[in-house]
């Protein structure tokens, strides 16, 4: 049986090109998806939470400390207001210790983000801890996501499954669980734009598929009309869970 700790690697460093500004600074509901994602994982039982960051610093994603002079105030597209995020109890290290959660944030950068998910992909994975048995991977921009489908995976791990990705309606998406055995693999194969896709695509055999449809979803955030869209969403539907 697996035994450890079991990470939670957040991708955040793109840039959002078609949306003018990093996808993990937008805010959705007050909230910016880079701290939507970091709550996605803690609250599904990640320990600790890395949050890999590029085009976006950490003091910008409220990860670790503020520019000098950087006005923390972004649009929230869901017309909320708000004023950027309290930085009043994080440190100087990187890691976020504010809040009532205890579980550390380690910030790290991805120099060679603008080269895409992969490098991303990569630097996540080199900066978990040694005691943990796994890491659990998710995207920035999928903010429908429900902290449930990271429990199930964990759930998963702790009964055997050395790789596990949630599925919606049948169809595999994120998060996705592997095992720290596989990560030498999972990031030489990991080129470009893809993360964690050709080491699954190589090792179907070793997949085991968590049904997640009812605990949230998987949209993603790549131009103005998906933010609608996501925007429109949360305020409606019952996600996430």
């Amino acid at each position: 049986m697996p035994c450890g700790n079991v990470a939670g690697v957040l991708l955040a460093a793109g840039e959002g090109s078609r949306l003018g500004q990093p996808k993990a600074l937008i805010l959705l509901g007050g909230q910016s998806l880079a701290r939507r994602g970091i709550a996605l994982l803690r609250d599904g039982g990640a320990d600790p939470v890395i949050v890999v960051t590029g085009a976006a610093g950490a003091g910008q994603l409220g990860t670790g400390p503020r520019a000098p002079g950087q006005d923390a105030r972004d649009q929230d597209p869901s017309g909320e207001d708000s004023s950027g995020e309290d930085n009043s109890g994080e440190d100087s290290s990187g890691e976020d210790s504010s809040g009532e959660d205890s579980s550390p944030v380690i910030a790290v950068h991805n120099p060679d983000w603008s080269t895409g998910m992969g490098s991303s992909l990569r630097v996540g994975l080199a900066a978990v801890p040694c005691h943990c048995t796994a890491a659990v991977l998710a995207l920035a921009d999928q903010p429908l996501v429900g902290a449930a489908a990271v429990r199930r995976l964990i759930s998963a791990h702790a009964a055997g499954a050395s790789v596990a990705v949630a599925c919606y309606d049948g169809q595999p998406r994120n998060p996705v669980l592997i095992s720290r055995e596989y990560w030498p693999e999972v990031a030489a194969l990991a080129a470009g734009d893809t993360g964690a896709r050709p080491f699954l695509r190589a090792h179907r055999d070793l997949v085991t598929e968590i049904e997640c449809g009812d605990t949230g979803r998987p949209d993603d955030i790549d131009t103005p009309d998906d933010l609608a869209r996501i925007v429109a969403l949360a305020r409606t539907g019952p996600f996430p869970t």
